[in-house]
This record gives structure tokens, sequence and C-alpha cells, in this order.
């Protein structure tokens, strides 16, 4: 993350790694660069067959305050994994986007205290 060289399009590459860990680890080392140009790469992550690989491309996209990947973030509320929907919902107030009745109510089903806690 510190490295001063321009290593995105490296880093980009690695969101197309086979490794779960690599794909993931690479969304998060671009967000925290704030490299907002390489979103759109990092939307693409938020089908990902592996749940850490969503849960960490919707908390990238959180963190870079990413307003085009609304629609995607608000989708991985409906996530099956609950990690997936705890980064969701945290990207969803870092994008300051308003939770639906809908989704609270989804939400809610869980009984999870850090959702609960979240939505409050």
């Amino acid at each position: 993350m510190l490295n001063k060289n321009k290593i995105s399009n490296l880093l980009i590459e690695s969101l197309n790694s086979e490794s779960k860990n690599i794909r993931g680890f690479a969304a998060l080392v671009l967000a925290n660069r704030n490299d907002t140009s390489t979103i759109p790469s990092i939307i693409n992550l938020v089908e990902d067959e592996h749940f850490m690989v969503r849960a960490f491309a919707l908390g990238a996209l959180g963190h870079l305050r990413a307003k085009e990947a609304k629609d995607v973030v608000h989708k991985g509320i409906l996530d099956s994994n609950i990690e997936v929907r705890k980064s969701a919902l945290q990207a969803m107030i870092n994008l300051k986007e308003e939770i639906s009745e809908k989704e609270i109510l989804e939400i809610s089903k869980e009984k999870d205290s850090e959702l609960e806690q979240l939505i409050v």
C-alpha cells in the first residue's frame, strides 16, 4: 500500500488471479491506495464465487465512496453470506445510501448484533 510506484496495472491484473486471496486483497490494496480508476474492475468482483472476495470488493467500493457502485452494493444486502451482507451494509453507510424498509427487514432476519448495530 505504501509503494509509491505505479503498480495499479499489476494490482488490476491480480483481480483476475486464480487465487481468491489475491483477488480479494488486491481489491483492498487498490482501495487503500485510493485508486478510483479501478472501481469498474472492483465492481466485477461483487459477483465472485467466493464470499470473501465479494465482501472485500464491497468493502473496497465503500472505502472508495464509489457512487457508481450503489446498485451492486444494494444487491449485496441480499447475498447468501452474512459477511458479504455486513460489507454491503458498511459500504451503504460509507456511500450515504438510504437503506430501504425491505433491506432492513432482510437484514433483521439474521439476528446478528453487528448487522443490527450498523442499521442503527
